[in-house]
């Protein structure tokens, strides 16, 4: 029913008087039958519109076989590829963008269409976004060569957009956290930082002559002068992680692209894969993940481990909802000794536009316990973080 209402309601956009159009939107949202009260029969384009509802959420026919002996909803798309194509066509037609991706994802997941994404045709008539990424990402190994070439530049669209999206921001915050975290005590003229070289001196103001006199100049550092930053990013590629794997593979590369910050990019279920060298086309990172499998966190931060050199001048991001499958006291520990060397180490619960997902909430009070707080990251708030972490300064977590 909820499904249904928001398909229904953001699909009715008509002028008719106020009582009609109610009761117009309302027999959208039910679906029909005698139970719904309306009294209204859709016709012409809000029948068409019923039908690819129906076809989805049910024709709210009464069967037999709930326990509330209420309606049971069936949908109506079947097994039949050309059948499918047309109801995707259809929701296109009738429903906004955002709209058919919700419509999509769920007859995804309530009809068990995955396998016809393995068809060329199918994908080209559907509705790239994130969540399709990762149910490409997740069918990858069964898919057959004549569709990964589409399946690709499906991919590719939504990459590119949320590249485009994201990455003049992410350089721009942390190009500014590099020049802040370089901050030198002799500064040249044209580098002082005039914020902080004031309010260090302020119990040096001369009322008499109405300023500050400086003892000490704060300046920013060059970038490009500056000692490069590490940045790890350890990402969970369990079945539940998928949108994170498609924001933090983007983010990685974009990080890459950056001299001042040397990335690596490292995923993991049971075993541990190093995609850095894939970095420069976060297409080929995501096509060399394997969504699904176990989960072993303690041998993924024993990599991430070997690979810091410069403790004091790395950040470390965690990307899983730390169901731990591992040695979950030798986890701790390593990040306990992380954090003790002067890594920034930062845990995140998902990369993502949804919020906080299922997670160990044991293992996530252990973690801030050591100083690592974990949390749900949109992928906007992501700069802000990565920047905080640079700075070394208080990591910004949003309320719950």
């Amino acid at each position: 029913m909820t499904d249904r209402l928001t398909a229904g309601a953001a699909g009715s956009t008509g002028a008719a008087q106020a009582g009609d159009e109610r009761l117009r939107r309302w027999r959208l949202v039910l679906g029909g039958g005698p139970a719904d009260g309306t009294g209204h029969e859709p016709a012409g384009r809000d029948a068409a519109m019923d039908r690819t509802l129906a076809a989805l959420y049910g024709s709210g026919g009464a069967t037999a076989g709930r326990p509330d002996g209420g309606a049971e909803r069936s949908a109506g798309l079947g097994g039949s590829a050309p059948q499918v194509a047309r109801w995707l066509g259809d929701i296109r037609r009738y429903f906004p963008s955002s709209v058919v991706q919700v419509m999509q994802r769920d007859a995804i997941d309530r009809l068990g269409l995955s396998a016809l994404l393995l068809e060329p045709e199918m994908l080209e008539a559907v509705e790239a976004d994130v969540h399709l990424v990762g149910t490409l990402l997740s069918l990858n190994r069964a898919m057959p060569e004549t569709t990964k070439e589409t399946a690709r530049a499906v991919v590719r669209k939504v990459v590119d957009d949320l590249e485009a999206r994201l990455a003049t921001r992410t350089r721009a915050t942390l190009t500014g956290a590099l020049d802040r975290s370089a901050r030198v005590s002799r500064p040249r003229h044209r580098d002082i930082d005039w914020d902080r070289t004031i309010r260090a001196n302020l119990r040096h103001y001369l009322p008499e002559h109405g300023t500050v006199v400086p003892q000490r100049l704060i300046g920013y550092g060059r970038a490009d002068r500056s000692v490069k930053k590490d940045v790890v990013l350890c990402i969970d590629q369990s079945g539940s992680m998928a949108a994170s794997v498609v924001y933090a593979s983007v983010f990685g590369a974009v990080l890459a692209s950056m001299r001042s910050i040397d990335t690596r990019l490292v995923v993991f279920d049971t075993a541990v894969v190093d995609l850095t060298e894939q970095l420069a086309d976060p297409v080929d990172v995501l096509f060399g993940t394997q969504l699904g499998g176990g989960t072993d966190i303690n041998r993924a931060l024993a990599y991430c481990q070997s690979l810091i050199t410069r403790p004091a001048e790395t950040v470390v991001v965690l990307i899983s909802d730390l169901y731990e499958g591992g040695i979950r006291d030798e986890m701790l520990k390593r990040v306990a000794a992380m954090k003790a060397s002067g890594v920034q180490f930062v845990a995140l619960l998902a990369l993502s536009d949804e919020g906080a997902p299922a997670y160990d909430r044991d293992h996530a009070a252990a973690l801030a316990a050591l100083g690592a707080p974990a949390f749900a990251c949109t992928p906007d708030l992501f700069p802000d973080v990565m920047a905080a972490a640079i700075e070394k300064r208080r990591i910004p977590i949003p309320e719950a």
